[in-house]
């Protein structure tokens, strides 16, 4: 097949380029949004401030798929956990209850994050400015429960955002 017979695979949505932020400190921007793919994936890249975090949720209609760009993440996945640095990959099970953290004090943490099937980037476009109250509330129309704390105390998260 020659270069002008290959279809054209590339998006026709508009792009995203400006960062957003759920809470201070943890910026994201959506890569590729489910239109791109049918609704077979959606992938943001989040970048965390050393401290920051999610606390422990679970996602009742998507697969979560990490892949650390830089830094370190420390993440439970059900009752394990973990600590890994640059290239390594974790999937969360769809229903599987889970948290992610930079520990570092000094480095940023940067990742890819896929959740399959797309759609939950619907769930950050909406989320971005508002309160943490209504983030939970919200979160839970799109099958996303908050189910405990953060996974250390000293963590900066929706329940305990930066000054």
């Amino acid at each position: 097949m020659n270069q002008k017979d290959r279809p054209n695979n590339f998006s026709n949505s508009p792009r995203e380029d400006e960062w957003s932020e759920v809470t201070r400190g943890e910026r994201y921007l959506i890569r590729t949004s489910s239109e791109d793919t049918d609704g077979a994936y959606s992938m943001l890249e989040i970048v965390a401030d050393p401290r920051n975090g999610v606390p422990m949720h679970v996602h009742d209609n998507e697969e979560e798929h990490f892949i650390i760009l830089e830094g370190r993440a420390f993440i439970a996945n059900g009752d394990s956990r973990v600590e890994v640095g640059v290239g390594s990959s974790i999937t969360i099970g769809r229903g599987v209850p889970h948290a992610w953290c930079n520990l570092s004090e000094d480095v940023p943490l940067r990742m890819l994050v896929l959740f399959s099937p797309g759609g939950l980037e619907e769930l950050f476009r909406r989320n971005a400015g508002t309160e943490p109250a209504d983030m939970i509330a919200l979160a839970e129309k799109f099958g996303t429960r908050i189910t405990g704390s953060a996974l250390f105390d000293n963590l900066y998260t929706i329940s305990s955002p930066r000054p």
